[in-house]
């Protein structure tokens, strides 16, 4: 598996403080099968972040992992806020593309929608980036309004559902957009949005085992994410396995 969203960078946004809490944070993704992450450091009002500082962690995280003979390559990325897609200029955009590459991994907000939210998809696509949405099932927007979400799939958008949302992990209403954006086609990448080891990050495989559709897991959880790495289109969308995923019913209230 791959995994494109992850803040296993130490000190530099609201990841791990220190060194050995990236050590953890990797080790753990190693266990359930994780091959290679993405270090997105968070690029908004409250965490700047550089394409210079987010390398250079790279870089360190990197040296730490093979000493302590942890097997996880790290690539290079950010979790760009919507509202910085217009301040920072194309190559600035592109130094902070997932794995070097050109894809953008771009944070939706969790309240409201962005007015220009279609206009920079497509602004983006026309000068040859692909934006990745993330997250958006956590969005109080995307919730109560899927069809805002397809009109940016249509334009070309990717997007990328927390492992969390499936199992549960951000309540009832994550859970229940994670998997009708699932049934409705819109879903191109699981990934953890890992921020500490024993969190959130220990949820990508029982969240793709939780499909009962082995194709599926593997196009949402390794496919896709490979496409998006090595800069290739991405792969069709697997037929439904029979018997396999179907969306749960939403939870009723208590009364």
């Amino acid at each position: 598996m791959i995994d494109l969203h992850t803040h296993v960078l130490p000190g530099i946004d609201d990841g791990p403080a220190q060194i050995d809490g990236s050590i953890r944070l990797a080790a753990e993704a190693a266990a359930q099968g994780v091959t290679a992450l993405a270090a997105t450091p968070h690029v908004r009002d409250d965490y700047p972040t550089t394409a210079e500082a987010m390398r250079a962690g790279v870089a360190t995280v990197s040296a730490a992992l093979a000493a302590a003979g942890v097997e996880v390559e790290v690539l290079p990325g950010a979790e760009i806020a919507f509202d910085w897609l217009h301040r920072l200029g194309e190559d600035e955009l592109r130094a902070l593309a997932l794995a070097g590459g050109n894809h953008l991994l771009v944070e939706m907000p969790f309240f409201g929608w962005p007015l220009d939210a279609l206009e920079q998809v497509v602004r983006l696509r026309e000068a040859g980036l692909t934006v990745v949405l993330a997250h958006p099932e956590r969005s109080v927007a995307a919730q109560s309004s899927p069809e805002r979400l397809a009109e940016l799939v249509r334009a070309g958008a990717l997007v990328q559902v927390t492992a969390g949302s499936l199992v549960g992990r951000f309540g009832a209403a994550a859970e229940r957009a994670a998997t009708r954006f699932l049934a409705a086609g819109l879903v191109h990448l699981v990934a953890t949005d890992a921020h500490a080891a024993g969190g959130r990050g220990a949820d990508l495989l029982p969240a793709l085992e939780r499909l009962h559709d082995a194709a599926l897991a593997r196009w949402l959880g390794t496919d896709v994410p490979r496409a998006v790495v090595e800069g290739a289109p991405s792969p069709p969308r697997p037929a439904p396995a029979a018997g396999g995923w179907r969306p749960r019913r939403p939870r009723r209230p208590r009364s």
